[in-house]
């Protein structure tokens, strides 16, 4: 399983001998370490080993990030749209150029098989950052006839809207797909002529690093994103409760969602939050089950079930259940484990040994709930941080493995007769993020997808994404959308402008 560092790509070992040696903040369009001179290591999870040592901002960091943000802000909202387009056109042609450096780079932090970075995220990446250099140009008001009747004499009361930056944006994401949803939050706040500090999660600060390097080779203004690596307690805390902040806006737990909110109630802050899920999967007795027994494995499988909108509650109509399970089963047997950068592997290990022990406890209570585990259950190899695809049935609705956000490849499942049961059953949750249905009537299509409380419905399909499209959800899910149009809004705020002439 070991795999040796001499073997990355030239870019990324110039890229770890530049960044990963405690020179990891990006402050005002230059490189710094820590104020204090703290680091912290960041590990190939699939080994264990130390890959680089990551500064640790502190406070004074933040400050100092957060100041060198108001500083940029009024020049770039002053910035005409195309020129804002241009910069960001040029990011994603320059991560496209970078595509396979930056998707060995996630692999070696997080640990995902290389090809999910190579063909699905990091294009997902490339998309964001050109939807939204066409944003840029779309941003407009309105002019109101209004009915003001108090108007002097001989003169017009003219009225209209504007669209302005919210300001400066703290930009905290997660460590399941790192680059990509950096890329939710940059662009959209870009377009809108919004500065940012972003806060990587300390797992995987890696590729948003490189970013940075890449986002000032494409002329981004000094300023414009600073990048403050650590720990969520202390730098991210900061930066979420610092008053030089406007918007936070932040993927991750509900758990931590919740402490966004009180260190944003203090001032106000704007917050967009998108969330946990506990996603259901609905087969249908009508499913064709040639696409749906792979298309609820990758649901739950893909990244190791380390996906917000990860399909983790299957329930299966009770004339295809049995088909179902064994068909989902046998594909989890079948999956290749092994290190990201192996080529063949089709699933690597989870992100970190903490989170390992988390799984592995939902695990160990299901069992003891009572649950039956069909396949997998358990931590794999001598090294790393694997955990075996699962599928556990056997279980209740009351039962925490059904009911809480586990995070890994793990999946239950359940039996349903009508479609009346399965919709209750779908939308007992505290959580509403995304659901998926495998049908082949238009009419169970229709009528579930409006009847399901999630942000997002997919029929016959799961995870399907584009930029253009709103991601976010409901309930304990969160507030506000990423990608689309709506995410361009959330960074802007309205102005009205009431004018005797």
């Amino acid at each position: 399983m070991a795999f040796d560092l001499a073997r990355l790509c030239a870019d990324n070992t110039a890229f770890l001998d530049r960044r990963g040696r405690g020179e990891g903040l990006l402050i005002g369009g230059s490189w710094h370490a820590a104020s204090g001179g703290e680091t912290f290591a960041t590990l190939d999870p699939a080994t264990g080993v130390e890959t680089a040592r990551i500064a640790a901002a502190g406070p004074g960091d933040v400050d100092a990030a957060v100041a060198a943000a108001r500083s940029a802000l009024p020049g770039w909202k002053a910035t005409v749209p195309v020129e804002r387009a241009r910069i960001l056109w040029a990011i994603a042609d320059l991560i496209e150029a970078n595509i396979d450096a930056l998707a060995e780079l996630e692999t070696l932090d997080q640990g995902k098989p290389l090809f999910v970075g190579r063909w699905a995220e990091i294009p997902g990446a490339v998309n964001q950052f050109r939807f939204f250099a066409g944003q840029a140009m779309a941003i407009e008001g309105n002019t109101i006839d209004s009915s003001i009747a108090y108007q002097p004499e001989g003169k017009q009361v003219r009225s209209w809207t504007r669209r302005e930056p919210v300001g400066v944006v703290a930009a905290i994401v997660p460590w399941n797909s790192p680059l990509v949803l950096t890329a939710m939050k940059l662009a959209p706040a870009f377009a809108a002529g919004c500065t940012i500090v972003l806060k990587p999660a300390e797992d995987t600060s890696l590729t948003a690093l490189r970013l940075g390097e890449l986002m000032h080779e494409a002329g981004l203004p000094p300023g414009v994103v600073n990048i403050v690596t650590g720990t969520g307690a202390a730098t991210g805390a900061a930066l979420a409760s610092h008053p030089g902040v406007n918007k936070i806006a932040f993927t991750g737990s509900t758990a931590t969602g919740r402490a966004v909110l009180d260190a944003a109630k203090t001032d106000f802050k704007r917050v967009t939050l998108e969330l946990g899920g506990k996603s259901p999967t609905i087969v249908m007795p009508d499913a064709d089950l040639d696409l749906a027994v792979p298309g609820v494995a990758n649901a739950i499988f893909f990244n190791g079930g380390q996906v917000c909108i990860a399909g983790s509650r299957l329930y299966a109509h009770r004339a295809v259940h049995d088909r179902v399970v064994e068909g989902v089963a046998a594909y989890a047997a079948g999956l290749r484990m092994g290190h990201g950068l192996d080529a063949e592997t089709q699933m690597g290990p989870v992100v970190s040994a903490r989170h390992a022990e988390r799984v592995e406890g939902f695990l160990t209570r299901a069992r003891a709930d009572g649950a039956e585990v069909v396949c997998g259950g358990e931590r794999s190899g001598d090294a790393g941080t694997f955990i075996s695809p699962t599928v556990l049935a056997g279980v209740h609705a009351d039962m925490e493995i059904v009911r809480e956000e586990v995070f890994g490849p793990v999946l239950v499942v359940q039996p349903f007769d009508d479609v009346d049961e399965v919709v209750a059953a779908a939308n007992d949750s505290q959580f509403g993020l995304a659901a998926s249905v495998w049908t082949e009537s238009l009419s169970h299509a229709h009528r579930m997808s409006d009847a399901i409380h999630a942000g997002t419905v997919w029929i016959n399909c799961h995870a399907m994404y584009d930029a253009a499209l709103p991601i976010g959800g409901i309930k304990q899910s969160g507030w506000g959308r990423d990608s689309g149009r709506q995410a361009l809004d959330s960074y802007l705020e309205w102005k009205t402008v009431c004018a005797v002439l």
